[in-house]
């Protein structure tokens, strides 16, 4: 990245910076991180916490199943661990 003063506004304040780059806007509530590689490893997103007692439809079943390599159409290409997929730039 050469545009130094993008990146220090979008290492402080992530929405401003993709404010200036994409005229959409965030939905309300929507948390974007913006991490430096010099100090990220590693970023593990947690799942919603699913109620006791609930179990998965047959759709989100069919979401899980199956396993396998990169697969736009199953995983998004969201999965760093099983899809080696590491940057979206």
């Amino acid at each position: 990245m050469t545009d130094r003063t993008f990146r220090v506004l979008a290492l402080s304040d992530p929405p401003a910076a993709i404010a200036k780059i994409n005229p959409t806007p965030l939905p309300p509530g929507f948390k974007v991180q913006i991490v430096a590689k010099d100090g990220a490893d590693m970023t593990i997103v947690v799942p919603d916490l699913i109620p006791q007692g609930s179990e998965l439809s047959d759709a989100e079943l069919e979401q899980v199943a199956g396993g396998g390599g990169a697969n736009p159409n199953r995983c998004g290409m969201s999965c760093v661990a099983s899809c080696q997929f590491t940057s979206v730039f």
